[in-house]
């Protein structure tokens, strides 16, 4: 089993056949996992993880992963690279790494650097977050949802917040692709990046009104207002986004059995209250869970 592209930089790239490829191997690992059955595909692998921003989640369902899986991992993170320093090259890193490793999990400020990490790489490339898109998030939440509601079929998700968002940006595509609808509840000057809305045909429908758009909502889904990188601006963004708030009163106009997600980390009493997150209808660690067997299907199906 194999994927149609070499990277994994963006949910653009991949065809519904490989995003459901992915979720039916996470399935079976899953079992296997919860069975406690050995599943070490790729044994005597190593992956690198270049990591130029903080992480929790990404950096250690990717370590867990790949321990799963009978292989090791590297954590080059901030200060252990001569590129996070300046001192080489993102061709020269690549041309290197790919010298010693079987793959390498990117998590970059600029999406631009990725793609020159992929050119220069003879190893796949995962996209562990850049400033336009977080492709293992989405898989991760759409895959979430699916084995929540058995189906996607008909279902619909609200995104509460910064539109604008790489998490976002991220979950048009995915919704695009596997036929999900979409709506985004924004204000104006957070609305998704224009590549992506003109990639899926301007699929998601974008309003200023939260109450309005989770009236028929699935899934309510919420992000940090404020993005690693954009702290110059947080003043601004708490007060232009604090209508969009996932809180009860919200949840009071959205369907009784409305699920609600967040990818994390949250900043609880901003985006979302300690009694949504930690309520009934939040799913947000089981989502947070399902990162690692996601992501050791797309391991396996890039690496094996």
């Amino acid at each position: 089993m194999k994927l149609s592209t070499k990277h994994l930089l963006d949910i653009h790239n991949l065809s519904r056949k490989d995003i459901n490829l992915i979720f039916k191997l996470t399935s079976h690992l899953k079992k296997k996992q919860m069975k406690n059955k050995q599943h070490s595909y790729l044994k005597y692998k190593t992956l690198a993880l270049l990591f130029a921003k903080p992480s929790t989640r990404t950096r250690v369902s990717f370590e867990v992963g790949m321990t799963h899986l009978g292989g090791t991992s590297i954590d080059l993170a901030g200060d252990k690279m001569q590129l996070f320093k300046g001192r080489e090259s993102i061709k020269d890193t690549a041309s290197g790494l790919s010298r010693y490793v079987e793959a390498i999990v990117a998590r970059l400020y600029s999406h631009l650097d990725l793609l020159e990490l992929a050119d220069h790489s003879t190893v796949p490339i995962i996209n562990g977050l850049t400033d336009f898109n977080h492709p293992c998030q989405a898989l991760t939440d759409l895959y979430t949802i699916e084995e929540k509601l058995g189906s996607l079929k008909n279902r619909h998700l609200v995104f509460v917040g910064d539109g604008s968002s790489n998490v976002c940006n991220s979950l048009i595509q995915a919704c695009y692709k596997l036929g999900v609808k979409i709506t985004v509840a924004t204000p104006r000057y957070y609305h998704p990046h224009s590549a992506v809305m003109e990639r899926t045909g301007h699929f998601a429908k974008v309003i200023d009104n939260a109450k309005e758009a989770v009236k028929d909502a699935d899934v309510i889904y919420t992000d940090s207002w404020v993005s690693m990188g954009q702290e110059k601006d947080r003043t601004n963004k708490i007060r232009r986004l604090k209508g969009f708030q996932v809180n009860a009163k919200l949840l009071s106009y959205a369907p009784s059995q409305v699920m609600i997600m967040h990818c994390l980390p949250a900043h609880r009493g901003y985006e979302i209250t300690d009694d949504v997150i930690d309520g009934p209808h939040s799913i947000v660690f089981d989502q947070a869970e399902n990162r690692l067997h996601v992501q050791k299907a797309i391991l396996v199906l890039l690496m094996k």
